[in-house]
C-alpha cells in the first residue's frame, strides 16, 4: 500500500459535476493497493496516518497529528501510484489491485481510518474519474509504503 499525504486548508473531489467529498483543514490522502496488501497494511497505514505530526504547535513546530488538531481526513483511491515507469514512457500498472480486490481494500481503509480518528471521513468514489482540488498547506507532503516499514 503507498499513500501521499498532503496537509491541506481545504480539498474536495467532483464526479460528474457533482461533489462527493470536501473538507476543511486536514489532510488528503490518496491512496493505491497492491494485491499482496493485508489488513495489517491498512491497520498500520491508517495508524501512521492519524498520528503523524505534522501540524504546527503554539510554537510553530510540527509537532500535532490530524487526531490533535481535530483535523478532517479526505482519502482517494488512486491505483497510478503503483505505476511502474522505468521501461518506455507508458507507465506499466500491474502491480496495482485489480479493482474487484482495491475496492475492498480502499472500503477497509476508510473504516480503519474513521475508527483511528474517531469520527467519519470524506472520500471519493472508487473508479470513478474524480476532479480532486487542494489548497496545500505549506506545502507539506509525506509519501509512505508499507513495503518500507518497519515492526
Amino acid at each position: 500500500m503507498r499513500v501521499v499525504i498532503q496537509r491541506v486548508l481545504s480539498a474536495s473531489v467532483v464526479v460528474a459535476g457533482q461533489t462527493v467529498g470536501a473538507i476543511g483543514p486536514g489532510l488528503l490522502v490518496l491512496a493505491g493497493f497492491v494485491a499482496q496488501d493485508q489488513a495489517t497494511d491498512l491497520e498500520w497505514m491508517s495508524k501512521k496516518i492519524t498520528q503523524l505530526r505534522i501540524f504546527d504547535d503554539a510554537a510553530g513546530t510540527m509537532n500535532c497529528s490530524v487526531l490533535d488538531t481535530q483535523g478532517s481526513l479526505l482519502v482517494v483511491s488512486q491505483f497510478t501510484l503503483h505505476a511502474l515507469t522505468q521501461k518506455g514512457n507508458r507507465p506499466s500498472y500491474v502491480r496495482a489491485a485489480k479493482p474487484e480486490q482495491a475496492v475492498l481494500l480502499y472500503e477497509a481503509f476508510k473504516m480503519q481510518l474513521e475508527k483511528d480518528l474517531g469520527r467519519s471521513i470524506a472520500s471519493g468514489q472508487f473508479g470513478a474519474d474524480m476532479q480532486v482540488s487542494l489548497v496545500n498547506n505549506g506545502p507539506v507532503t509525506i509519501i509512505m509504503d508499507t513495503e518500507n516499514r518497519t515492526i
